[in-house]
């Protein structure tokens, strides 16, 4: 029997991950060494106490079964957060949704919203998810480019107004993945005002929010005048709280977005293990003894990374925040071409910018995951390549 597969397939097209990953084992099993900057998967531990509660909780037998859309104290642990760090009221019942993980939420997010043939507002280069969603749900993804010249924030006046009318969604990512541009208050307060002018659902998502490198945290999406009206954030606890690995997320705002979302979901899992939503509990609610040392460990090693690679003439993208930094290197040479011969040569593992849209051609995203003496060692081999 010959087995065929469905059309839609075409969408997941092979990962660069994976191929990035073939030339590294090679290279580990001809005996060079690596240093993988290429994931953005946190090194750095989970906090004793969280941790201490997911084993607690685990022990216990009465918390196996499902747990549906989530717990009430996840609901509110969220709610305090959101009120203690950015002002924002939030209703745990109307306003917040649990995802197990953002990447769930952030596919299925167009199939909610989007008919085939519908537009979808989103960056180059951007977070490859939003692609696979956007392409499963049948709608058309527009490219906003992110450009040096607009400190790499996407211009809404450049989008003609026949694409802007036939939008329904937009995908914004500040800090972003790949590139780390910094939200601005201003920035908010255009975009809510272009998404009222044209009846389009926004969708931040703030993935890397608590990576601000300044001495005030960056602002909410969601305490933009308005965002409510027209929008939604979404954040993970995988980043900031080292847990990429337990898959807890949630969307909060606009409170029929909300509902809508719930409905979609209640048809696709039955919720989060609950030891793992009680660990989340506990992040959230001492959220700034998790954050305030994980600021000062990724500043340090944005701060070392950026200036070994200007001093070896590269061009890095200005940031204040995020774990990632945003590259281009001096050599006239394909991204993908370039990643490869840096694993070759000299083993450090980078992500080709191309790989997260046209835009990113002759970059490479770098991810802030080794301690600043893997930093400074990679830098001092990034030297040898020519």
């Amino acid at each position: 029997m010959k087995i065929q597969q469905a059309k839609r397939m075409s969408i997941f097209e092979p990962s660069i991950f994976s191929r990035l990953s073939e030339v590294t084992e090679k290279r580990k099993k001809d005996g060079g060494s690596v240093i993988d900057l290429s994931l953005g998967s946190p090194d750095l531990p989970p906090a004793s106490f969280v941790r201490e509660r997911l084993s607690k909780t685990s022990a216990d037998s009465s918390r196996y079964g499902y747990t549906m859309s989530g717990t009430a104290r996840f609901y509110e642990a969220v709610a305090r957060y959101y009120k203690r760090r950015d002002g924002v009221e939030l209703d745990p019942e109307t306003e917040i949704l649990q995802t197990m993980g953002s990447q769930e939420g952030l596919v299925h997010l167009p199939l909610a919203f989007c008919d085939e043939g519908d537009i979808v507002l989103t960056t180059n280069p951007a977070y490859v998810a939003y692609d696979v969603g956007i392409r499963l749900a049948g709608a058309e993804p527009y490219d906003m480019p992110l450009l040096k010249e607009h400190q790499f924030l996407p211009q809404f006046e450049a989008i003609p107004e026949e694409i802007a009318k036939r939008a329904k969604l937009m995908i914004l990512n500040l800090p972003g993945n790949p590139v780390p541009a910094t939200p601005t208050k201003e920035f908010f307060e255009a975009a809510v005002a272009f998404a009222k002018k044209y009846h389009i659902l926004i969708l931040h998502d703030a993935a890397y929010s608590e990576f601000y490198y300044t001495d005030e945290p960056f602002p909410s999406f969601l305490a933009t005048e308005g965002a409510k009206e027209v929008g939604l954030e979404t954040n993970s606890l995988s980043k900031s709280f080292s847990l990429a690995g337990a898959r807890i997320a949630y969307f909060v705002g606009n409170r029929e977005a909300i509902r809508i979302l719930k409905e979609l979901k209640s048809n696709l899992d039955y919720g989060v293990f609950e030891p793992i939503q009680e660990a989340a509990v506990s992040a959230l609610d001492r959220a700034e003894e998790i954050t305030v040392p994980l600021r000062e460990v990724f500043k340090e090693r944005h701060h070392v990374l950026k200036e070994g690679l200007e001093q070896l003439g590269w061009d890095v993208a200005d940031s204040e925040g995020g774990m990632f930094v945003w590259a281009k290197y001096p050599f006239e040479l394909d991204d993908e071409i370039f990643a490869i011969q840096a694993i070759e040569k000299v083993g450090v593992v980078m992500v080709p910018g191309s790989s997260f849209g046209a835009e990113g051609e002759g970059y490479v995203r770098i991810a802030l995951v080794q301690p600043v003496e893997k930093l400074r060692e990679a830098v001092q081999r990034l030297t040898k390549l020519k």
